[in-house]
């Protein structure tokens, strides 16, 4: 599952609901405080973003809810699979997504996980959630230009 690209950044995992959901109005990214036995479930891309989501409580950002599988070949000292994981960010960009986050009632969405340079990273999304019918226009449009697609090719043969 993980894809390797030549920047020097290597995918572990992505939120393929964010988008869908959320409108996304901002990225960003963060480190990851994490235990020896997380990251080596992550080279093995065990993780999983169900419901995952950032949280910022007494000054310091959070990210909760995201699964990582426990590696199989921990001691007994291995870590919890959903524990509450500090994000790595400096104090101006906590303050300041926090200040839009209880303003405009946006939400924190993680989007993907990557090794960046050998340190885990989170690509953050600062989003605005989707009505049903935003959605359903989505896929309209989606459907629309996967047909046009199909006319081309065809047309082109």
């Amino acid at each position: 599952m993980s894809q390797k690209s030549t920047s020097g950044t290597k995918l572990i995992a992505t939120n393929k609901n964010a988008r869908r959901y959320y409108e996304i109005l901002e990225t960003l990214e963060a480190g990851l405080a994490l235990m020896g036995s997380e990251v080596k479930s992550m080279r093995g891309g065990k993780v999983s973003f169900k419901d995952g989501y950032v949280k910022i409580e007494a000054g310091q950002a959070w990210l909760v809810g995201v699964h990582i599988a426990p590696y199989e070949f921990a001691t007994h000292f291995g870590h919890e699979p959903e524990r509450p994981r500090q994000l790595l960010m400096h104090r101006r960009e906590i303050d300041t997504l926090s200040a839009k986050v209880d303003q405009k009632g946006l939400s924190l969405i993680p989007l993907r996980l990557y090794f960046k340079h050998g340190r885990v990273k989170v690509e953050i999304g600062l989003g605005k959630g989707k009505k049903t019918f935003d959605r359903r226009d989505d896929l309209k449009q989606r459907d629309i230009a996967r047909d046009t697609a199909r006319e081309l090719t065809s047309y082109n043969k």
